[in-house]
């Protein structure tokens, strides 16, 4: 069983450092954006996020932790009174594949269900096939689809 635990100060300086870089590399795989540009267009990302770190309003960004050892995080942030999105999940490589996000997907359903909130968005790059499969095991539906093809 897992639990989540607010971030501290110092759990989410390591999480930012890692979360920008992943989200560079992630927009580059997925064509969005170049190489050159995409640390520093994803560290915009996050300043304008998070412009107050863990202790952003409205923004709620858990350690996941198993027998007391961190193995992943995941953010939700209320974006309005009923709705809510999850900016991030990521489990711990050597976690992967025992249920560790299925269970944190479901504990952060019931945080926002504690505030109020009616419906969770997330986005999922078009690559993360693994991460698409869970999402939809868990009932989460496609509302857009952005497709290209390189020519």
């Amino acid at each position: 069983m897992i639990k989540l635990v607010l971030m501290n100060a110092d759990e989410y300086q390591k999480y930012v450092s890692s979360a920008i870089k992943s989200y560079a590399k992630e927009k580059v795989l997925s064509g969005n954006w170049n190489q050159d540009e995409s640390l520093s267009k994803a560290e915009e990302v996050y300043k304008r996020l998070l412009p107050k770190g863990e202790k952003t309003e409205n923004n709620y960004l858990y350690t996941i932790l198993n027998e007391d050892n961190s193995i992943g995080v995941i953010w939700l942030a209320q974006l309005s009174e009923e709705k809510g999105y999850i900016y991030d999940i990521k489990i711990l490589e050597e976690y992967q594949g025992f249920g560790y996000g299925k269970e944190a997907m479901k504990q952060i359903e019931k945080v926002g269900q504690e505030l109020g909130i009616k419906k969770i968005g997330l986005h999922v790059f078009g690559h993360n096939k693994a991460a698409r499969a869970l999402y939809e095991k868990l009932g989460y539906q496609t509302t857009n689809l952005s497709m290209e093809k390189e020519i």
